[in-house]
């Protein structure tokens, strides 16, 4: 098993335990492509795939469904695919121990880098898409110690 795989003994749908999980919501002009990139390309293991599917990734989950207008618990709000894959407010952000062997196991299973791994001053990084545009950071830490928390914004 590569370190990206997610063992499917422990999948779990995040409504059973913890009392609270994170997931990423995309929306996908075609469900099952997207799921065959999650699973066969990222090594996420598929949980359930109605109504909704949702993808175990390491230590979270990814929802995968159509887009749709409005309903009523968010009356105003259309989801649809990036109509726009240049620019992009959110992402999902996978962080790996080990950039360059992730890069060459995703990229033999058909992940489109828009680059190699590039050095950063605390990190490695690289960015792949999904089948509907949507952009996907993978990055590898390199300055563990780089990463602080200032007290003074934390604890005013």
């Amino acid at each position: 098993m590569s370190s990206t795989d997610t063992s499917p003994s422990e999948a779990r749908l995040p409504f059973r335990a913890p009392p609270i999980a994170v997931a990423h919501f995309i929306v996908a002009a075609d469900v099952e492509r997207s799921r065959r990139f999650y699973t066969e390309v990222l090594g996420g293991v598929a949980v359930s795939t109605t109504p909704v599917t949702y993808i175990a990734l390491a230590n979270s989950w990814i929802i995968i469904s159509v887009g749709g207008g409005p309903t009523d618990d968010k009356p105003t709000v259309t989801l649809e695919t990036p109509p726009d894959p240049d620019r992009v407010s959110s992402f999902l952000n996978l962080r790996v121990a080990d950039i360059h062997a992730v890069y060459a196991e995703w990229s033999a299973r058909g992940a489109e880098f828009l680059t190699p791994p590039k050095q950063h001053e605390i990190e490695i990084r690289c960015y792949i898409r999904d089948p509907d545009g949507h952009i996907i950071e993978v990055g590898q830490t390199t300055r563990p110690e780089a990463y602080l928390v200032d007290d003074t914004t934390v604890h005013p």
